[in-house]
Formats: structure tokens, C-alpha cells, sequence
């Protein structure tokens, strides 16, 4: 069976937008059921960098299943040591110890659980409009209403302090260049710290890039103070790379393009471009040290699995070999053909993003407000019908989270045929709905 027809009930099910049925993929673009051909400007779920169908990927989980199809997190297996060098190489070069996961929201965990061991502190300082994961823990490090109410984890875990994002449209700050931004947002992060109380904050985790709240970018200068806050009243800074990291910024991690150094990363969805679940974390070796020396008491089943690492190793290679540079190359014409939007449309408030990681947020050209606030109030979104529209001309868009936007993260594979596609039929889909 497919479709609504069979007995799954989707994860982030939408009554309103029903799941397409996808039974095939290749490079940007799925195939649903009936024959209908997408560009895939989500990668299904941020996960797919390398690309529908990969040839190298499969051949490398092939070959894994023929040799060991399963090895306890427990011991040790070549692919997975292999993997676990790969990242370190990739990575900023503090961080020297992996531990593998199995999602992004447990890779979370695991990092914050690390920050208070090391440092004997209790608080965590994550970004209101951030996204951090679902599960419980995870969902209250979260940052989006809409997730932290549907779990009611602002209630069930404790030790979570919020504080303001550096946005530049409809800021909660009042600045007038992105340099004074930066430097309002660093003094309420300071601000914050102080009032908690520093000796009782373990870390502060951050998207490098807003990942499902919107794709929005710090002002310069901004996580290079924040750096500087962590290291001056030795607090932790942990860099959620789950959506961010692995070409999709332009480089390695997203916090590359600030050129900061974090002391833990976590990482899950395109290390495996999606072809199999796996995440983890990357720390300093300061960090990890005790668990080393003491053993690690827990775990999961499936953290590291081998065929995981192996699929891993085959999409690192891939990003290396010309996919990371395809990123950089490809984001000029991105970001124009984006950027025209805001002219064409009266309902675009703003643009924003990096690489190949994109955001269009409406607001009523009106009142300058948005088309649905979704904290308090009920009823049809017209951004919802944006997503409509566009799969209806053949892409598939991501809903950000508040539903004031649209997100665009493609494949790392995409060109700019791709691109100039996409965005033509985004500009058809806000036509009609808006104008």
C-alpha cells in the first residue's frame, strides 16, 4: 500500500498537506508513485547532501553487510574506526574524540550530559527559534514553541536557560548596522550568564546557521564574541551541526564560516547523506578524557552501527571529491535568483541563508506583520499553501519553524539549472497564493 492508504503514521504529519508516496531517487530529484518527478530542494530532510542514488555510498553498505552486519558499540570494528578519523580530520582540530550516536536529538543529549560531567555545572543556554531535536531532552533545548508544547519537555527536563538570537529581520534587538547586532546580541548572552549565575552553566549550545527556524546567519563578529564570553566565565560551546555540517554552508561545518572553534560539535542526518542512521559527537580530548580512563557505562544499540560507518566513509569521500567545492561555486546564483524574490513579491519580508541552506519569510505587506502568529493563534496559513504550490510545479520545499517561511536546502549535487528551476517555480507558488 502506499500513500495515506497504509498504517504509518508520518512523523511532522500535516492533515492539511498530505505525504506524497516516494518510491525512487536520483541525484536531485524523486519519483512518487505515479511517475511524478520532483527536484528535491529539502534532501528529504537536510540529510541526502551526496545525492539520490549514489552509487559509492550503496556499493560501500553492500560491501559492509558481506564482511560484519552488526558489531556491539561495545567493540571496536576497522569501519568505524575509520569513520571516527575521517571526522577528526575534517574537523576543527581541538576536537579529537568521536562518540557515535544514532539521531541528532540523542547526539544532543549525549553532548550536554559531557558538559556537565566536565565541568560540574547544570545549566545549558540554547536560542530561543532554534531546533535541537524531539525527544525529550532534546526538546527542551529547543528553542521552538511548536516542539517544546507538543512534548511538554520545558516541563520534563529541567536546567535549560533560552536567550535572544541574532536576528536581522524583525529583530528583538534595535540595531542599525550588523556590527552593532552582534554586539547587542554578545551582551545579552552576557547578560544572561551573569544572571544565571556562570559557575552554575556548563555550555551553550548553538546552530551555527538556524537550521529549521529559518536559515538565518549571525552578523559578523557575532560568534567570535560569544567564543570569547565562553572562554572568559569557562563555559562550553557546543556547535549543533546536524543540519548545518557537511558541505552544506560552503564548508566542512557550519561553524567553519565563522571561524570560531567550539569544544564539542554534534553531527547526525548528512554524515551518512541519509543512506543510514548515525550521528554522534565530536569533543576536545579534555572532555572525553574521563570516559577513556573510567569507561563509558552507557549507550545505545545502535551508536556507530557498522553498516552506518560505511555508507559514512563513502559520503565524506564524496563531499571531498567536489561536492563542497559545487556549494560555492553554485551559491552566487542561488543567492541572486533568492534575493530577486523580494522584489517580485510584496509578501517576501526578507532572504537569508548561506551555502545551500535558504529561507524565504513572508509578512503582510500591510502591517508588516506575520501572516500567522503561531504561538497564539489558530486557522489557515497561507505560507502552508507556498509548499502546495511549489510541489504542484514539481519541488519540494521544507515549512519553517515559525510558519512564516519557507526553507530551500538542496542536495549538494544540485547546478545551477537546478537552482534557477527551483526558485522559478518558488516565485510561481508565491504568485499564487499572495498576488
Amino acid at each position: 500500500m502506499a500513500g495515506s492508504d497504509d498504517a504509518t503514521i508520518p512523523h511532522w504529519y500535516a492533515p492539511e498537506r498530505p505525504p506524497i508516496s516516494i518510491r525512487d531517487g536520483d541525484g536531485v530529484t524523486v519519483t512518487d508513485d505515479e511517475g511524478t518527478q520532483y527536484l528535491d530542494f529539502l534532501s528529504q530532510l537536510y540529510c541526502v547532501n551526496a545525492g539520490h542514488g549514489n552509487r559509492a555510498i550503496v556499493d560501500a553498505m553492500t560491501e559492509q553487510l558481506e564482511r560484519v552486519q552488526y558489531v556491539s558499540p561495545s567493540k571496536r570494528t576497522p569501519v568505524r574506526a575509520e569513520l571516527a578519523d575521517r571526522l577528526v580530520d575534517v574537523a576543527p582540530d581541538p576536537l579529537s574524540d568521536v562518540v557515535f550516536s544514532v539521531t541528532g536529538s540523542e547526539a544532543n543529549e549525549l553532548a550536554i550530559q559531557f558538559a556537565r560531567e566536565y565541568t560540574g555545572a547544570s545549566k545549558i543556554l540554547t536560542r530561543y527559534q532554534s531546533y535541537h531535536g524531539s525527544t525529550y531532552a532534546a526538546g527542551a533545548l529547543t528553542g521552538d514553541p511548536e516542539t517544546r508544547n507538543a512534548v511538554e519537555s520545558h516541563a520534563a527536563t529541567t536546567g535549560v536557560v533560552k536567550f535572544l538570537p541574532p536576528l536581522t529581520h524583525r529583530s528583538p534587538f534595535e540595531a542599525e548596522t550588523p556590527e552593532e547586532l552582534a554586539e547587542q546580541a554578545a551582551n545579552h548572552l552576557e547578560y544572561v550568564i551573569r544572571n544565571e549565575g556562570p559557575d552554575s552553566v556548563a555550555a551553550i549550545l548553538t546552530e551555527p546557521i538556524g537550521g529549521t527556524s529559518g536559515a538565518y546567519t549571525a552578523p559578523p563578529g557575532y560568534f567570535e564574541r560569544v567564543r570569547e564570553l565562553c572562554d572568559e566565565y569557562d563555559v562550553l560551546l557546543i556547535s549543533d551541526e546536524v543540519i548545518a555540517g557537511f558541505g552544506r554552508c560552503g564548508e566542512w561545518f557550519g561553524i567553519d564560516t565563522e571561524g570560531v572553534e567550539p569544544d564539542m560539535m554534534t553531527f547526525a542526518k548528512a554524515v551518512t547523506s541519509g543512506y543510514a542512521p548515525l550521528a554522534g559527537v565530536l569533543a576536545r580530548p579534555e572532555i572525553t578524557h574521563s570516559l577513556r580512563e573510567d569507561g563509558f557505562p552507557i549507550g545505545q544499540t545502535f551508536g556507530g552501527h557498522p553498516v552506518a560507518c560505511a555508507a559514512g566513509n563513502a559520503a565524506l569521500e564524496a563531499y571531498e571529491d567536489g561536492l563542497i567545492e559545487n556549494v560555492r561555486a553554485v551559491e552566487p546564483t542561488f543567492e541572486s535568483a533568492l534575493a530577486a524574490l523580494e522584489d517580485e513579491h510584496e509578501a517576501v519580508g526578507t532572504v537569508r541563508g548561506r551555502g545551500f541552506h535558504w529561507a524565504v519569510e513572508f509578512t503582510d505587506p500591510e502591517t508588516g506583520e506575520p501572516f500567522m502568529n503561531p504561538w497564539v493563534e489558530d486557522g489557515h496559513n497561507p505560507v502552508v499553501d507556498v509548499l502546495g504550490e511549489a510541489a504542484d510545479r514539481g519541488v519540494l520545499l521544507g515549512g519553517g519553524r515559525p510558519k512564516t517561511q519557507i526553507v530551500l536546502s538542496p542536495p549538494l549535487v544540485a547546478d545551477e539549472d537546478d537552482v534557477t528551476t527551483a526558485v522559478d517555480a518558488v516565485s510561481e507558488a508565491i504568485a499564487a497564493v499572495f498576488d
